[in-house]
């Protein structure tokens, strides 16, 4: 199992398209609109997982999560998704600390997620810090991780 970051020039750039805009969760279409007009700032990230040369799952980086206006806190990470045969291997634990990694990197001191999931980033270290009322999708719990 490998994690790495992509950018529209790598050659799993096509491959992550492909299956996020097939994958079973329909978020997974938006990852795909986004690949498909590059509409991320430099320092934004598509995180991806692979196993041998298939993409199995995926997470972006980025400035801003579709939350309330009253939560404009940043940087996010969004649209974590692990392939069905892959879940329960932690795969969505190692995308988020690469995401983690690379934040601290570049300088934020905290990382934020939006999630409908009940228990399940906190045992990642995530605090979870208010529930809103979802503009888009099912999620509507706020969490932050200091890092």
């Amino acid at each position: 199992m490998k994690v790495q970051s992509i950018n529209s020039g790598d050659y799993l750039w096509k491959k992550t398209f492909a299956f996020s805009e097939t994958c079973s969760w329909i978020s997974g279409t938006h990852l795909a609109e986004r690949m498909q007009s590059n509409s991320f700032a430099d320092w934004e990230r598509v995180i991806i997982a692979t196993d041998k040369d298939n993409v199995v799952g995926f997470c972006v980086f980025e400035g801003k999560g579709i939350v309330p206006p009253e939560y404009d806190f940043r940087p996010f990470i969004n649209l974590v998704f692990v392939d069905e045969p892959y879940r329960g291997k932690h795969i969505s634990k190692l995308m988020i600390k690469y995401a983690l990694d690379y934040a601290k990197e570049i300088g934020f001191k905290e990382v934020y997620l939006k999630s409908e999931h009940h228990g399940l980033y906190e045992k990642y270290g995530f605090e979870k810090v208010a529930d809103f009322e979802p503009i888009q999708g099912p999620a509507n719990q706020l969490f932050r991780i200091a890092i």
